[in-house]
């Protein structure tokens, strides 16, 4: 298989915490892998790392995209311009924009009007915007909220602000999509409909997915492979059926039993 993500010996301290201690994760190109693990296991600083937030200690992230391309020490922004993107576990959209506006933002890093653009609207501003615009509301039609295109963000159900917020990272142009517990807060409808849209944009965009999340349902359902993080290691990866046989998984995070 062709990697799209690839993190080797990933360390991350905190004066004297360690909060990452060698972690190792792949990705490969049309997957969606799971990371799961108790609450404080590192499973956001990782992503953090990952993504250019956090600096990380020691060790190598590369993305494929399609070249090998080493992230490390690169801004976040540059890391979303070479084809990453993510959300987060506490929804950070625009409220008092729209919902267009907030997808036509994550258009922000494909673009190339500057300011004299701006100020003399020549044709090529002009035809950029209409552009940005076009693609922002087939966006709005790929995650169902075409409809709701003129709403403001901080009116929409929290679902649908959840969909927001992968569309204005599907903006981007992704090859690789972290989602940071995209099912937390949602009915089971809306975890339903989160699954079916997860597959779609790997299925049908052909974006790699690493997701956080909580819902054993959801990850075990969704997930190709998945990874199992404890105190800042990773304990245990494998398919959904290996972890759930995982008798150190069993114990660390999804429960002994009581047999």
């Amino acid at each position: 298989m062709t990697p799209a993500l690839e993190v080797r010996d990933l360390s991350k301290n905190f004066g004297g915490l360690r909060a990452l201690n060698d972690v190792d994760l792949r990705v490969d190109k049309g997957e969606i892998v799971a990371l799961i693990g108790p609450n404080g296991a590192g499973k956001t600083t990782f992503f953090n790392c990952v993504t250019g937030i956090y600096q990380p200690s020691s060790g190598e992230i590369y993305l494929y995209n399609p070249d090998k391309t080493l992230l490390n020490g690169k801004k976040p922004n540059v890391i979303t311009a070479l084809g990453m993107a993510r959300t987060f576990q506490n929804i950070r959209l625009f409220g008092e924009m729209t919902a267009l506006e907030n997808v036509m933002i994550g258009r922000h890093c494909r673009t190339s009007s500057g300011i004299l653009g701006a100020i003399f609207r020549d044709k090529k501003t002009r035809e950029e915007e209409r552009a940005t615009i076009d693609d922002s509301y087939a966006l709005l039609e790929f995650v169902k909220l075409h409809e709701l295109w003129n709403e403001k963000a901080k009116n929409l159900a929290y679902g649908a602000q959840r969909r927001l917020e992968i569309a204005r990272a599907l903006a981007t142009e992704p090859a690789m999509l972290l989602l940071d517990e995209p099912a937390a807060g949602m009915n089971p409808q809306e975890t339903i409909e989160l699954k079916e849209l997860a597959r779609d944009i790997r299925d049908s965009r052909g974006v790699s997915i690493l997701l956080i999340e909580h819902d054993m349902g959801l990850v075990m359902s969704l997930s190709d492979r998945i990874y199992v993080m404890e105190y800042g290691g990773c304990i245990a990866s494998g398919t959904p059926e290996e972890i759930r046989a995982n008798p150190a998984v069993i114990k660390a995070y999804l429960g002994e039993s009581d047999a």
